[in-house]
C-alpha cells in the first residue's frame, strides 16, 4: 500500500513562516505525497514552489469554522484557483446546517463547485459538531451539491476524524464522493484502517512519521 500518495501534507497554522510552506512543498515532492493543503493566502508561495512537480496544491476557503458569507468564499476560492490551487477544501457552514437551511448549504457549495469548474473541491462538515443523522445529512447535501469529495474535519474543532465518522459518511455516499479524513490522524496502523475503510485522501502534518512507519512494517 503506497500510503503517500494518499497524503494530503498539511500546514494550517495561522504563524507559518515562508521558511515552513517551503519545508512542507519540499517534503511533499521528496516523498511524493499526493497534495499540499496551505491557508489560501500562501497559496501563491506553494505554487512557485511546487513548480514541475507532480504533488497538487490545495487551498483552503472559509477556514476554520465556516461561517464567512458566500460571497466572501467565492472570491477566496476564485483567488486561489487564479494562484495556482487545483482543489479547493472549503469548510461549510455549520450554522446555517444547524438552522436545518439545507437547501443554502447545497446551494452555496453547488456554487463554488461551479465556480472553479474541472478542479476538485472537498467539503469539510466538521464531524465532531454533528450527531450520527448528521453527518449522514451532511455527506448527502455534499453529494447532491455535485462535490467531488466529503471531508471529516479541518483539524481545529473539538476533536479530528473518527472510523465511526467514516463509516456513517460512506454508507451516506457510497461510491458517488470521495471521502477525506483529517485530524488527529498521526500514525501509519491509523492511516491504514482509514483507507480500509475506503478513505481517499488523509489530510495530515504528520505524513513523514506515518510513510517512514509503514515502510518498517
Amino acid at each position: 500500500m503506497k500510503i503517500n500518495k494518499y497524503i494530503d501534507h498539511t500546514l494550517l497554522s495561522a504563524t507559518a513562516t515562508s521558511g515552513e510552506i517551503k519545508k512542507l512543498c519540499q517534503e511533499a515532492m521528496q516523498h511524493q505525497f499526493y497534495a499540499v493543503c496551505v491557508n489560501s493566502s500562501r497559496v501563491e508561495l506553494a505554487a512557485g514552489f511546487l513548480k514541475n512537480s507532480d504533488v497538487k496544491l490545495a487551498a483552503t476557503i472559509g477556514f476554520p469554522l465556516g461561517a464567512s458569507s458566500l460571497e466572501s468564499k467565492l472570491v477566496e476560492a476564485d483567488a486561489a484557483i487564479a494562484r495556482g490551487a487545483v482543489e479547493i477544501d472549503m469548510v461549510m457552514n455549520l450554522g446555517l446546517f444547524k438552522d436545518g437551511e439545507f437547501h443554502l448549504v447545497q446551494q452555496e457549495i453547488a456554487a463554488i463547485k461551479n465556480a472553479i469548474g474541472k478542479n476538485l473541491l472537498k467539503v469539510i462538515i466538521e464531524t465532531c459538531f454533528l450527531d450520527e443523522s448528521e453527518i449522514k445529512k451532511a455527506s448527502e447535501l455534499v453529494m447532491i451539491a455535485g462535490a467531488d469529495f466529503v471531508k471529516t474535519s479541518t483539524g481545529f474543532g473539538s476533536r479530528g476524524a473518527s472510523l465511526q465518522d467514516i463509516e456513517i459518511m460512506k454508507k451516506a455516499v457510497g461510491d458517488h464522493v470521495k471521502i477525506k479524513a483529517s485530524g488527529g490522524i498521526r500514525d501509519a496502523e491509523t492511516a491504514k484502517k482509514y483507507i480500509e475503510l475506503g478513505v481517499s485522501r488523509i489530510g495530515t502534518s504528520s505524513g513523514i512519521k506515518i510513510i517512514s512507519a509503514n515502510s518498517k512494517s
